[in-house]
């Protein structure tokens, strides 16, 4: 191999080298770098907006395939379209020097994100802040570190842990155990939480001193510090200033036909304008047409596209006995927008978990968990009949890739932007359509409680952990565990329930160790999955590129 690559470009930020200075060199009047770009408030402002934009980029809108990583291969949805980059065939998915990269390609961006932030750090004690705006920049940066490090350590295990700014080559990472990067982003959440502002003085959509603590819950977790766990938990669910959302709200609390669980989806209801939602602790801001706003009402690039993703492909269908197209598509309404049909849903996802509830739980009223589809072409001899997937026709098995059961709260019903319809008046999108126009959540309250159910759990509280679990239960409408039933398989199908293709399933089983357990249960699709995969490998490159240690690798793997 005759190219030699001597940094690991994602473990290590950009190096400036310097030469003699000469009467030819240049004498830039105005020169931005590291050493004069971190002075100010504002300079630190502009940095950590960048944090924003990688988060939003990693989890929400990186396109319609590394968001979805963290749910294909998981017990939520299944290949509607078999390729590597819907992990059928694992193998090849995860393969450590495959050309998909998945495994790569989240590696690299949570190292990125890991990377700024230590320069932030880094620059603090030299800037010209007051003491404190450091602390404010400090806590911030520290956040996104955490969260970085929090979600290499569920997907790789122990990895490389650098708190420094790297300013030179590097090529001699060694991995530190997990426990330990475990707890240095309990370290740095805890600096977070006790630093970041209270979640009613900040501007929708940054970090907060909740949302801190509620990541700091989860981690505790993953750490096996159970009580800790509870009291970060606590000090979320005891806060005055928020409360889960028990009754209607928001734009269309009018629509006396919906629910509380449904408004708490719709656009423009996410947020805490006006003291609407108490319930989101941190939301992904979404603007359509605004710089940095991230959606465009000409296509679907920037948005988060879980329309595209976990909608069926209802264009495909036909009843049997007509070549007739039974549905107008795409259209902006309960039938997917503009889905393509990739994650489709389980069973165990659609109908399994709900068998105890189907009727009277709110999160699976008819217009929250879709399974009914009016024929809604005139031309079809159809026409205003159902086509239901619970009793589908003869002859039409499901889930299929055009017909299965799906929840409305990936489409953004009636309030696709003016753009992106070609006929409004018949609800008609544009070919381009394909995104979820709304403001997404990255936590909410009703997981903090969730997770301090799992921490009751593990310090066997059943009785406390039923209690968790019934506050959620309770709000829409379902009926009581008892704590004899409650274990982590009864918590992870509640989180099913509550949080669904809401949730970044893969974090969560990863955090647990259950990707293998839960898809052999509850995912027949992934068959070829092994105890392997709770774990995703260690890029190949990055071993090759670190040729001053040796960069192990995980087991299963070559």
């Amino acid at each position: 191999m005759k190219k030699i690559i001597i940094t690991l470009l994602s473990l290590s930020t950009i190096v400036n080298y310097s030469c003699k200075k000469g009467f030819l060199d240049e004498q830039p009047l105005s020169f931005l770098s590291t050493d004069n770009a971190y002075i100010t408030a504002k300079d630190f402002d502009a940095s950590i907006n960048n944090l924003y934009a990688r988060v939003r980029s990693e989890f929400f809108t990186n396109g319609d395939r590394r968001p979805f990583d963290y749910v294909f291969g998981t017990d939520l949805v299944y290949d509607g379209e078999p390729t590597v980059d819907h992990h059928t065939n694992m193998i090849a998915a995860y393969a450590p020097q495959g050309g998909n990269n998945i495994p790569g390609d989240h590696w690299n961006s949570l190292y990125k994100l890991v990377s700024e932030s230590n320069t932030i750090i880094a620059r603090v004690p030299n800037s010209a802040m007051t003491a404190a705006q450091k602390t404010f920049a400090e806590a911030r940066a520290k956040f996104f570190r955490g969260l970085a490090y929090r979600t290499l350590a569920y997907m790789y295990g122990g990895v490389p842990l650098n708190l420094e700014e790297v300013q030179s080559p590097k090529t001699d990472f060694v991995r530190a155990t997990k426990a330990a990067v475990l707890e240095q982003v309990i370290s740095d959440l805890k600096f977070a939480a006790e630093n970041l502002p209270a979640i009613n003085a900040v501007t929708d959509g940054q970090i907060n001193n909740l949302a801190a603590y509620h990541l700091l819950s989860e981690v505790y977790l993953a750490a096996g510090q159970f009580q800790s766990a509870v009291d970060a938990a606590t000090a979320v669910i005891s806060n005055t200033n928020v409360g889960l959302m028990r009754n209607r709200f928001g734009v269309k609390a009018s629509d006396a036909t919906k629910n509380v669980y449904w408004d708490l989806f719709q656009q423009g209801n996410q947020n805490r304008k006006n003291g609407t939602n108490r319930e989101g602790l941190w939301v992904i801001q979404f603007e359509t047409d605004i710089p940095g706003g991230g959606a465009l009402s000409t296509g679907i690039g920037g948005t988060y596209q879980a329309e595209r993703v976990f909608a069926p492909q209802i264009l495909s269908f036909r009843l049997p006995g007509s070549n007739a197209q039974p549905f107008l598509y795409p259209r902006s309404d309960y039938s997917g927008g503009r889905g393509i049909g990739w994650g489709v849903s389980t069973k165990y996802f659609s109908d399994v978990i709900w068998q105890s509830d189907f009727n009277n739980d709110l999160r699976n009223a008819p217009f929250n968990f879709v399974r009914e589809f009016k024929v809604n072409n005139p031309t079809h001899p159809q026409f205003g009949q159902t086509v239901s997937t619970i009793n589908p026709p003869a002859g039409i098995t499901v889930p299929r890739r055009n017909l299965y059961a799906f929840q409305s709260k990936v489409t953004t019903p009636g309030d696709h932007p003016d753009g992106m319809f070609q006929d409004k008046s018949q609800l008609l999108l544009k070919a381009s359509a394909g995104g979820t126009y709304a403001d997404q959540y990255m936590f909410r309250l009703a997981e903090t409680y969730l997770l301090r159910a799992e921490a009751y759990l593990g310090l066997n509280q059943q009785a406390n952990a039923a209690a968790d679990i019934n506050v959620v239960r309770s709000r829409s409408n379902a009926s009581n565990v008892l704590p004899a039933n409650v274990d982590i398989e009864y918590i992870l199908d509640e989180r099913m329930r509550e949080l669904g293709s809401e949730e970044k399933r893969r974090i969560t089983l990863m955090r647990l160790g259950k990707i293998y357990d839960r898809v052999k249960k509850c995912n027949p699709y992934y068959s070829d999955v092994l105890p392997t995969y709770n774990l995703w490998p260690i890029p190949a490159s990055e071993i090759e590129r670190n040729n001053g240690a040796k960069l192990e690798q995980n087991p299963g793997y070559n």
